[in-house]
């Protein structure tokens, strides 16, 4: 699969067998991560890969359920489920003095996010499934972990072979919603 292609195709997947993610895969997405541009260079990500079914659920009932959830009807947290049955979950970690800081404006952020997005692309352009969890209790899924303080947790993705299709995404804005050439009135 070409670049566009699973950028284009790429779905969130929530749901997942219970088919383990060979060893190979899972060094390429991580390797995908590993390549991202950061600022100066600098490679400020670090990640925890878990594969023990019990500490993916305890990681799970620190997923906070969210008002989006709660709009949508959901009675139990999606991510919650993503979290527990999916066979790998990736903490993406960030070590912040790895990373740019200008006025006052941290980039680690910014790092970890083109990291993951790549880690995400690999993962769908390999056949497996991944979403995004970004609410969660940092303080209790570090004290799991054994994370240092001194290490921001950014996000969680649950990564594995999806257990249905995908469902299409949702409608993307046109380009002329998004997008002003020149300067924003023009």
């Amino acid at each position: 699969m070409d670049t566009l292609e699973a950028i284009r195709t790429r779905r969130s997947v929530r749901r997942f067998s219970d088919r383990p993610v060979e060893a190979e895969k899972l060094r390429s997405v991580l390797e995908a991560a590993r390549m991202a541009p950061s600022w100066a260079n600098m490679q400020c990500w670090r990640f925890v890969v878990v594969q023990d079914p019990g500490v993916k659920r305890r990681i799970s009932e620190h997923a906070v359920a969210d008002s989006f959830n709660t709009a949508k009807g959901y009675k139990s947290n999606p991510s919650q489920r993503a979290l527990a049955e999916a066979p790998v979950v990736i903490v993406a970690c960030a070590e912040c003095n790895r990373s740019g800081d200008m006025g006052g404006q941290q980039y680690y952020m910014t790092d970890v996010g083109m990291a993951v997005a790549s880690l995400m692309l690999a993962a769908h352009a390999v056949g497996l499934g991944s979403v995004f969890v970004g609410i969660f209790d940092e303080k209790q899924v570090g004290s799991l972990l054994g994370i240092p303080a001194y290490i921001s947790i950014v996000g969680l993705i649950p990564l594995g072979y999806p257990l249905d299709a995908p469902e299409c995404g949702a409608p993307r804005k046109s380009l002329d919603e998004i997008v002003r050439y020149g300067t924003w009135g023009d």
